[in-house]
């Protein structure tokens, strides 16, 4: 199966990579989410990071390059934004990646259910919300799976996969197929909240706060000792200004609620910041601030 026409539903952080990802390796791509103005940032952000990403390759003299060397607005070209879900009645493929909150998600699978062809995959991508209950609310539980991308998208080539209890080895398959054509590998797991990926890292990352919270350290001097120490590219509350605090917070909670476990319970500073709306490096200030 050749995937050329591929939905992307919610035009976040993750979205947005994923969507550009995908049109930089010269797929048809429908971005949808609930208002103009959302999609208007959306286009603005990847018109950005298209020219940050090639200004990046140039400064490390990359020579093989992963994605078309095409300008913007040629890439743009192949995106459409839509509020509207009924363009999706066509496409082959549809990665979701709405908020982390499952009142959402519950509401968005089965409108996608009813749109999409019948033989269309859908690929969760979410931090915690197992992918069983995702499908448990659709007609094509085979045909859920979870695909966990990274952050920034377009400059990280392995995701995680997640099978399912009802995910099928065809629909397994033709994910595979996709990620290849957007010059991804996988690493494929079973279903279980936060998988594997976030139930080590919102751990890591919520300790890390209440070691902010309770003055042992600072956030710069946690973070050294990541990079310094274990030779992490970043550290964990630089990891969590890049990822939102909100998506961190609402992961979190998933664990926990999930799980039962005490350990899974969020830091206060951790909730007051979201509460500010301090969500790192999308609204300008979290544990640092950006311009």
């Amino acid at each position: 199966m050749n995937i050329k026409k591929v939905g992307v539903v919610g035009a976040g952080v993750m979205g947005i990579g994923v969507a550009q990802n995908l049109a930089q390796t010269d797929h048809q791509v429908i971005l949808v989410d609930i208002s103009e103005n959302i999609l208007d940032k959306a286009k603005h952000e990847i018109r950005n990071n298209i020219r940050f990403q090639g200004f990046f390759k140039k400064s490390v003299g990359e020579a093989s390059q992963r994605h078309r060397q095409e300008s913007p607005d040629r890439i743009i070209e192949k995106i459409e934004f839509s509020t509207n879900y009924k363009f999706l009645e066509n496409v082959d493929f549809v990665v979701e990646n709405t908020t982390e909150k499952w009142d959402i998600k519950r509401e968005v699978y089965p409108l996608l259910d009813s749109i999409c062809p019948a033989d269309c995959v859908f690929a969760a991508n979410t931090s915690a919300i197992p992918i069983t209950r995702i499908a448990s609310v659709t007609k094509r539980a085979d045909k859920v799976v979870g695909i966990h991308f990274m952050n920034p998208v377009p400059m990280k080539p392995m995701v995680e996969m997640i099978r399912g209890y009802h995910t099928s080895e065809t629909t397994i398959e033709t994910a595979k197929q996709m990620l290849t054509q957007m010059g991804k590998e996988c690493i494929l797991v079973n279903d279980s909240p936060g998988f594997v990926s976030n139930r080590v890292l919102m751990l890591t990352i919520n300790e890390a706060v209440f070691l902010l919270q309770d003055q042992v350290a600072t956030a710069e001097d946690i973070d050294k000792i990541f990079k310094s120490c274990f030779g992490h590219k970043m550290g964990p509350l630089e990891t969590a200004d890049l990822i939102g605090l909100d998506t961190i917070l609402f992961s979190i909670e998933v664990l926990h609620e999930n799980f039962n476990d005490s350990k899974y319970r969020p830091s206060p500073l951790l909730k007051k910041m979201v509460d500010a709306g301090l969500y790192g490096r999308k609204s300008g200030q979290g544990f640092y601030v950006y311009q």
